[in-house]
Formats: C-alpha cells, structure tokens, sequence
C-alpha cells in the first residue's frame, strides 16, 4: 500500500475504509505540556508524535456583555466568563476550575428572552474559516472543525439539577435553552462544514460510568431531534463531512440512535465503560472508533509495556479493516507519566501498519 498524506489516512480510517496505518492523535494538559517541552525540548506535540489532524474554529466575540447582573451575589475572584455567561474560577487544582452559573436564578422564559445570548453569526467571526481550511489541507492535514455542545452548554448555563428539574416540570423553560443553543451549534456546523472541514466535532457528556444520566427515552425526546438538526445544517452545506460524536461514559443504550441522525464517529469510547471490541463487531460496519485507550486505567496506572500491549490489542480487535483512530480517551492528566505517552505513540507506529 502506498504511503497516505495525513489527511488521506484520517479520512479513510473515519470513513471505515483502511488506510496504510492507523492515525493518532492527544490533548495535553498544562502539566503534561510542560513535561512534553522538558523531555524533547519542542512546544509542538501535534508536530512532534506526527498526529494527522488539525483544527479550524470561530472567533472569540470583540467583547463580552457585562454578564455581573445576572450573579447578584457576586463571583469569586478570579472568575472567567464564557460567551454564554458561565464563570469559571481557580478551584486550587492543576488545571481544574469552579463553575458558577448565570441562570441559575432566572425563573421564567421572560428571563431567559432578556439575557444576552452570544451571537455566532457576524462575518468577523467565521469568514476566516475557508482560508484557514485551505491551508491545512495544503499542508496535508485532515482538518477538524470544532462545533461544541448543546446538554453541556444547557446544564452549565442554569445548574444541572436545575435543568433537569425544568425537563421534567417546566418544558417551555428548558425548551427554550436547548432550542437556543442549537440554533448556534446549527449555524457553527453549517459554516465549518461549508468552509471545507472533513469532521465536524461535537456532542455531549451524557454518559456515565455504567448507563447515561437521563433515560433513553429523555434523551431522544431532548436532544436526539435537535442534534439530528445541527448534522443536517452540516451534511445539507457538505455531504461528504463526517459527525463526530463525543462522549464520556456508557452510552451503548443511544448508538444506533447517534447512527440514525447521521454521526459517523464516535469518541472517546473509554474501555473502562464500553468495550471496544464489542462495538467493533456490532457497529463497525456503521461508524468509526476515535479513542479506545482508557485514561482511568491503562494510561495514568500502567506500565510502559502496558500501554503498548493495550494499544496491540485496541489496533488488533477494533481495528480490522480500518474504522480507527488512537486516542487517549481523555485529555492527558498530570498523573500520566512520561514514559507512558511515550509508549502510546511508538505502539502506534509499530503495531498500526496494516
């Protein structure tokens, strides 16, 4: 097999097709950025372990409302605001924040039609994005274009429980929030997909260790129809873009659901939930597998050798054929050693050959 530019491996692989080798990819915390620069004396991971794929995105706003009105008891120091209000804060802990929350005392949908939603739509803020595609592509990337989220955006505007609680007893309210939050994740999928992005990545924590945190039918009722839109915006602006869908935990009771509406990966698939193996044989034929290689486990607590045999096994049960990338399942904590990250991409290279 001839060798594949970057872009060509990840999109065969994504698309369940084999490509000459199985691509790889990682997200570094502060702390393991700081070991990567002291070990190797680079600032570049991406470049340096050879990941396929880069990303595109949209600008930040100019400027932020003054979002203090609605935090009538004050935020703590240090508080950071995103566009939608949430405050993060130091929490005393690596790289790990606090929350506080701007609706959590809105009462009524009237509240929620005066509070200031950010706005995606000015040109200064996407018409970068088909140059910066272009540009990556011929450099011989695989370009990513990031969307976000529409139950983690909800939930960390009012509070989780407060939205759940909305759910259940007040849907005009909770309605209102989602419907918000989709029209923009819509709109950010349709441009990052018509400027050209092979994937398009979003999707939701809605999973837990050993089921998801709403029921099934919560889930489909909620968020199945308004993801099912933003995959539309996205595949109606370029058919040939692929879904990508994270979520943490075990969410084998929505899979073919996911399927259904149009996502084609999905990601992080932690084997510590989900066995990678299992989802190969009952759903490969029907997406791709992004991750695979447990953080709570295998990474933080094993050997070297460990990792490597981990990454054989993940390559040899869910990678037949193609249908894989290898990621750690998470963001790369401060409790990875060195020499296993290490390991995890030499057993790439020397088991991902197909």
């Amino acid at each position: 097999m001839r060798e594949m530019s970057p872009h060509e491996r990840v999109v065969t692989a994504m698309r369940r097709e084999q490509p000459d080798r199985v691509p790889k990819t990682a997200s570094f915390t502060p702390t393991i950025q700081e070991k990567f620069v002291e070990a190797t004396g680079e600032t570049n991971p991406a470049d340096y372990f050879g990941f396929e794929t880069r990303g595109i995105g949209f600008a930040a706003p100019e400027q932020l409302p003054d979002f203090m009105p609605w935090y009538p008891d004050g935020v703590p120091e240090g508080t950071v605001f995103s566009e939608y209000g949430t405050g993060r804060f130091p929490a005393g802990f690596y790289h790990f924040t606090g929350k506080v929350y701007p609706l959590e005392n809105a009462a009524t949908v009237a509240n929620l039609e005066a509070f200031p939603w950010p706005d995606y739509t000015p040109t200064c803020r996407h018409a970068h994005l088909e140059e910066s595609c272009k540009a990556l592509h011929d450099a011989g990337w695989a370009v990513n274009g990031g969307v976000g989220h529409i139950w983690e955006g909800a939930w960390q505007l009012t509070r989780m429980e407060k939205l759940m609680e909305a759910m259940v007893f007040d849907h005009d309210f909770a309605a209102f929030i989602f419907d918000r939050i989709t029209e923009d994740r819509a709109f950010m999928a349709m441009r990052v997909a018509e400027a050209g992005a092979d994937i398009i990545h979003c999707g939701d924590d809605v999973g837990m260790q050993d089921r998801l945190m709403m029921s099934p039918d919560m889930w489909r009722e909620w968020l199945k129809p308004r993801w099912a839109k933003v995959i539309k915006a996205a595949k109606d602006a370029n058919p040939d873009c692929l879904a990508f869908y994270h979520s943490d935990g075990d969410i084998r009771q929505v899979i073919d659901d996911l399927i259904e509406i149009g996502f084609d990966i999905l990601n992080p698939v932690q084997p510590e939930c989900m066995d990678p193996a299992q989802l190969k044989r009952e759903y490969g034929d029907r997406v791709a597998l992004w991750g695979c290689i447990g953080t709570q486990t295998t990474m933080p607590f094993g050997t070297a050798d460990e990792v490597r045999a981990n990454v054989k096994w993940t390559i040899e049960n869910a990678g037949q054929g193609g249908g894989l990338l290898i990621a750690p399942t998470h963001i790369l904590e401060p409790e990875v050693p060195w020499e296993n990250i290490v390991a995890l991409f030499e057993a790439v290279d020397e088991y991902g050959k197909y």
